[in-house]
């Protein structure tokens, strides 16, 4: 459940261009933004958005309920299938710091629908993937496209008035949330009717139809090549520097690290014990175990309440305190499949509930700067959840999945203990 909040960059991003405009640059998202004030959008288009967004953000997750599956297939041992959701991970990293700055300075009709050409081709290729390698590599390529989520969001505010803006942000975040969860569930049971291929098939037709259909309903503006050249590698580079200049910055993106590489300890993790003795259960039943995130979405809306009154700090602590906690009936896996549901439930929750309240302070840090902030944090995500799905695979190679619970557990303690000691920087931190 770890991406949809990530939308929070589309408003951000929609007025991103005012301080590319500061820095004698003229950006799409601002004029897009200007002459939003005056039409709207097709009426159609913020509902095609949603349904892009969720089916773009999905391909990241399909990989999870498959793992065994794939690491047969390609004679990958239990230790290494983890590297399947690795590499789409580093990808999608790579992706926040390269590609999503270009909604700053792109038409967005081009950027959008381009990118989506491209991550049909990615999936295509992933489907038809004979090895190891070439499997490896699309992923990494769908991955890095699958970003495009994010610049979706960034044109719905660029494109939509400002007494409509939220509203719209909303509908296409509603978008990416219902793609996370219906990913692994959608992605198991194409399996089990037409094996795994089939998924990574099916859902390039789909990128590709949507990719047609924006090209028709997008609104199309280019800026000035001079912004193209000129701004691209300012706007990349600041990234880095506001993190480094911003301690509050690294700390919530150290606590992300932490908290998502606990979050993909499970994910990555649990196919592997699931799909064996005693459960033996199918592709359909491994990915309905996804539907649990469904307590993420309750999460972000307690979380934002409990930040809006200043009790950012205690959510934080209450989280990673759930989050800990969660691993206890995850623990009980082998013995109980309601104790697996239970876990993924509370650590849903507790991951939602720390991200939302993650993002919430890091924007207050520079508001001007969100798109890039929220970016430059969403990279420590990416990296946790590699690290989580390569840890997991290897834990469970070397001692089952009591050692995938310890190391999830460690995962989440020293996310507690960084938060414990450094809540008193507080606002000093920015």
């Amino acid at each position: 459940m770890a991406i949809q909040c990530s939308g929070a960059v589309g408003e951000c991003n929609g007025s991103g261009g005012h301080e590319a405009h500061a820095t004698a640059s003229t950006s799409a998202s601002a004029s897009a933004s200007a002459s939003a004030s005056d039409t709207s959008p097709p009426a159609r288009l913020v509902p095609l958005l949603a349904l892009a967004c969720g089916s773009s953000v999905a391909t990241v997750y399909f990989a999870q309920p498959l793992l065994v599956t794939l690491g047969e297939r390609f004679a990958l041992g239990s230790g290494l299938v983890g590297a399947i959701v690795t590499v789409t991970h580093l990808g999608y990293a790579s992706g926040l710091l390269t590609l999503v700055p270009l909604g700053d300075l792109l038409d967005h009709r081009r950027l959008v629908t381009g990118q989506l050409g491209l991550l049909a081709l990615a999936l295509l290729a992933a489907g038809l993937a004979p090895g190891v390698a070439a499997l490896l590599g699309a992923l990494a390529v769908v991955g890095l496209l699958a970003v495009v989520a994010q610049t979706m969001v960034a044109a719905a505010a660029a494109l939509t008035p400002p007494a409509r803006r939220g509203r719209a942000v909303g509908t296409v975040t509603g978008g990416i949330i219902t793609g996370i969860l219906l990913a692994r569930a959608a992605a198991g049971v194409l399996a089990d009717l037409a094996g795994w291929r089939a998924v990574y098939l099916a859902s390039a037709g789909v990128t590709a139809v949507l990719a047609l259909l924006l090209r028709r309903v997008l609104p199309s503006g280019s800026p000035s090549a001079k912004v193209r050249e000129e701004s691209y590698g300012r706007l990349v580079a600041s990234t880095v520097t506001l993190f480094v200049r911003h301690p509050l910055l690294r700390i919530r993106g150290a606590l992300a690290l932490l908290v998502f590489a606990a979050f993909s300890t499970l994910w990555s993790g649990m196919a592997q014990p699931l799909s064996g003795p005693p459960w033996s259960l199918s592709h359909t039943a491994i990915g309905a175990f996804g539907l649990a995130g469904a307590a993420g979405a309750v999460a972000a809306g307690v979380a934002g309440r409990w930040s809006d009154r200043g009790l950012a700090q205690h959510t934080t602590g209450v989280g990673l305190a759930l989050l800990a906690l969660s691993w206890l009936p995850i623990a009980l896996t082998p013995q109980s499949l309601w104790a697996l549901a239970i876990g993924a439930v509370l650590l849903d929750f507790a991951v939602q509930a720390v991200h939302v309240t993650n993002q919430t302070l890091i924007h207050a840090v520079r508001p001007d700067a969100g798109s890039r902030i929220i970016g430059g944090y969403m990279v420590f995500y990416s990296a946790g959840s590699s690290l989580g799905a390569l840890g997991s695979s290897l834990a469970y190679a070397t001692a089952g999945w009591p050692a995938v619970t310890a190391l999830g557990t460690s995962f989440s303690l020293a996310a507690l203990l960084l938060w414990a000691t450094t809540r008193r920087m507080g606002s000093a931190a920015r």
